[in-house]
C-alpha cells in the first residue's frame, strides 16, 4: 500500500514516513502543502495523512481542490485543534478521519490501516483466498495453516493482490502502490517478485492461486488463468 504524508515537521514528517515504511508501507513525503497536492495529483495513493497547518497552501485547502480534481485516497487529517467545529470542516472538505496531536503512533498505524481497507472495500482484517490467509494487520500470510515467509516487498505485493481478489493488476499499478520514489525500481523486479511468491506459496505442492493474464498483469484467484 502506498501513502502519502504531508506534513511540515521535518522531525514528525521523518518519523511517521520511517515508521509508517517499517510497517510496510510505501511512503512518500511532502512539507508544504503545494507540494502535498503536486504528489497527490500525479501519483495514485491508497492512504494520505495530512496536517492541516501547512506553508505554502493549508491542509483544508489542498483536500478541496484534491478531490475537486479526482484524487480518491483516503484522507486522515491530523491537527493539533481539537475543536468539534474542526473536525467537521475537515470531514467536510473530504477527510475520511481525524486524529489529533499529539498522538500514539500506533493509534496512526491502525487508522492508516483501517483507511486502507476501506479503500478497497475490506471489512476484516484477514483475507481468504482457498486455504491462503493474508493478515493485513499483523503482516503475516499462512497457506493450509502453516506459516509462509515472506520478504516485504512479496508481502506488499501478495496484500495488493489480495484486496482485489479476482481482479487483474498490471505490472505498473503494482510497482505504483508498492514501491515508493525513493526505491530504486528494476525493469523485472515486478516479474521476479512473483516468481519468488508463487515458489514460497506452493506448500505441499498446492494448486497455483498466483495467476498470469496476457496483456493485463496477474490476478489472485481460486480460478485458473
Amino acid at each position: 500500500m502506498r501513502v502519502l504524508v504531508v506534513e511540515d515537521s521535518a522531525r514528525l514528517r521523518e518519523a511517521v514516513q520511517t515508521g509508517l515504511q517499517r510497517q510496510g508501507f510505501a511512503v512518500d513525503a511532502a512539507a508544504d502543502g503545494r507540494q502535498g497536492l503536486l504528489c497527490a495529483r500525479t501519483t495514485e495513493y491508497d492512504v494520505i495523512v495530512l496536517d492541516i497547518m501547512l506553508p505554502e497552501m493549508d491542509g483544508l485547502d489542498l483536500l478541496t481542490e484534491a478531490r475537486a480534481k479526482g484524487v480518491d485516497a483516503m484522507v486522515l487529517l491530523l491537527t493539533a485543534r481539537d475543536a468539534v467545529e474542526d473536525r467537521v470542516k475537515g470531514l467536510q472538505a473530504g477527510a475520511d478521519d481525524y486524529l489529533v496531536k499529539p498522538f500514539s503512533f500506533d493509534e496512526l498505524v491502525a487508522r492508516v490501516q483501517a483507511l486502507a481497507r476501506r479503500k478497497h472495500g475490506a471489512r476484516s482484517t484477514t483475507i481468504r483466498v482457498d486455504d491462503l490467509e493474508v493478515d493485513a494487520t499483523a503482516k503475516k500470510v499462512k497457506r493450509g495453516g502453516i506459516d509462509i515467509d515472506l520478504k516485504p516487498r512479496e508481502y506488499a505485493i501478495l496484500e495488493y493482490l489480495a484486496h482485489r481478489i479476482n481482479r487483474p493488476v498490471s505490472r505498473s499499478e503494482l510497482e505504483e502502490h508498492v514501491y515508493d520514489e525513493e526505491s530504486q525500481v528494476r525493469s523485472n523486479a515486478i516479474d521476479s517478485a512473483i516468481c519468488n511468491l508463487r515458489a514460497r506459496l506452493n506448500v505441499a505442492s498446492c494448486r497455483p492461486l498466483i495467476h498470469t493474464r496476457r496483456g493485463l498483469g496477474y490476478v489472485l484467484s481460486e480460478q485458473g488463468p
